[in-house]
């Protein structure tokens, strides 16, 4: 019960900070703010006890579990269940909703009831995402992502950009690659059950099934494109910096710290066990892919004015770099991806918490329109400074382990997919120190004003900024926790 009610919990904390709104906007916030609090400590507390006891069965992979009936003549079953890697995910969820709540003020108007009910609504899908067993569970979740991020679009989005065509583009995607995965999962079942199986949904019983011919190649293939639209890669990436533009920058954080990590999450848990002779044709081109998204991310963050798409396309290249460790389908590669993810998370949300002080009170966020800030705003040029720092890959920060992990596994598969992704490296160095010259050194040439960090933004980037420090000094416990995982 007690992955029910971590998943159930900022549901019931959403749905109280609505009607929390019609009382006075401000307990709306602290409702929310309490609810994704107080989910951190479950988390916590629940992998602290993991820590000490497994609560599952003797024999299973899972450290614990919970089931329920719930469509025995399909064998689907309500089965939450978590490992070491379930559990990373859990925590990197819980702490960034955490952070987006405390970062949230000023963004709902005189909406903040509906606004926290669509952010901890989001949060509690994704999850589920991290918990569900069960495949068609897992879709159902994989789709309830989609609506509450809907609506922050298109109710609180920026009115800068085109935030009804970027609400749009994002659903049509992320529905179409859901639809593609269901239907392979279904497919799935079904063969297994014509091998001799059981009509089963659960991703453990459906490891092994036998496929030849055209099922052997679509199959992996639907559940990869699905995943590959959630993170994004090159070419099916061009929903993602123009939702990137219009989201909040509290939806953003959980969008992009979180939700686009379900991709890579979904290739490990799902593509690489349950398709493992599929590997030796899907890996190259998932590398090749990979290795695109790597270098034109880069070149495009590079090009960019506007502060939201450079932190789309910056994302596209360091996901990049996750996909290429998967499919180096070696424990380094492996192990490196997983840490990249929390570290991106973590960096990723960094950005859109600069993004969300430079917006505020009107400020610009064109990055050839500022300059100079580092004199007028201190706190948020060295916020900034740490994350650049970070994207670049220096030693001491989280990125730099995962990444030179996924690139030492990336050599033991292919040296020459390694040699050119590491030209990544030296590209995010070349975007994020013209970031640095362009928006904080040099002239000011600054049209609207831009207040320095303070208060609660200030808090959320002594957090994040602590994370990534601990992390990259201290990965043992994450590399550990991320081998538990990895079937």
């Amino acid at each position: 019960m007690t992955l029910l009610a971590i998943v159930l919990f900022p549901l019931a904390g959403g749905a109280m900070a609505w009607m929390a709104g019609y009382r006075s906007e401000a307990s709306a916030r602290r409702v929310a703010l309490a609810a994704a609090g107080l989910q951190c400590l479950l988390v916590l507390a629940l992998t602290l006890r993991l820590h000490l006891a497994p609560m599952a069965a003797a024999g299973s992979p899972w450290l614990v579990e919970w089931r329920a009936p719930w469509i025995p003549q399909i064998g689907a079953s309500l089965h939450l269940a978590a490992d070491g890697l379930s559990l990373i995910m859990l925590l990197l969820t819980a702490f960034l909703g955490f952070v987006a709540v405390l970062v949230s003020d000023g963004e709902a108007g005189q909406r903040r009831g509906a606004f926290h009910l669509c952010l901890l609504s989001a949060l509690a899908a994704v999850t589920g995402v991290f918990l569900a067993a069960d495949l068609l569970l897992f879709f159902v979740f994989f789709e309830a992502m989609l609506v509450p991020v809907y609506f922050l679009i298109i109710l609180w989005g920026d009115a800068r950009g085109d935030r009804n065509g970027a609400a749009l583009k994002f659903f049509l995607f992320t529905q179409a690659s859901g639809l593609l995965m269901l239907f392979a999962m279904l497919a799935l079942s079904f063969l297994n059950a014509r091998a001799g199986g059981q009509l089963t949904l659960d991703a453990l019983a459906l490891r092994g099934t036998p496929m030849a011919g055209t099922a052997a190649m679509l199959l992996p293939l639907g559940f990869f494109l699905a995943f590959a639209v959630k993170l994004p890669l090159v070419p099916l990436h061009s929903w993602q910096p123009v939702t990137y533009a219009a989201i909040p920058a509290s939806g953003g954080i959980i969008l992009s710290g979180v939700m686009a990590k379900v991709g890579a999450y979904g290739m490990l848990r799902f593509v690489l066990p349950l398709f493992p002779e599929a590997l030796n044709r899907l890996a190259p081109c998932a590398m090749g892919l990979a290795l695109i998204s790597i270098l034109y991310g880069a070149l495009a963050a590079f090009a960019q004015t506007d502060l939201r798409r450079f932190i789309a396309c910056s994302s596209i290249s360091h996901l990049g770099f996750v996909v290429l460790g998967i499919f180096s389908l070696n424990e380094l590669g492996q192990r490196g991806a997983v840490v990249l993810m929390v570290a991106h998370g973590c960096s990723v949300a960094g950005l859109f918490v600069l993004a969300a002080v430079m917006e505020r009170d009107g400020g610009a966020r064109d990055m050839a329109r500022l300059g100079g800030l580092w004199a007028a705003a201190p706190r948020l040029g060295a916020f900034s400074m740490v994350l650049m720092m970070a994207t670049l890959g220096l030693p001491g920060l989280a990125n730099f382990v995962g990444e030179f992990l996924v690139l030492l596994g990336a050599f033991q598969k292919d040296p020459v997919v390694a040699a050119l992704a590491a030209l990544g490296t030296v590209l995010s160095a070349a975007y994020a120190l013209k970031f640095m010259r362009q928006v904080f050194f040099g002239a000011r040439r600054k049209t609207a004003p831009t207040s320095d960090l303070s208060g609660r933004h200030a808090l959320a980037a002594l957090i994040l900024v602590l994370a990534l420090l601990v992390l990259g000094l201290f990965p043992g416990a994450l590399l550990h926790a991320a081998n538990g995982g990895l079937q």
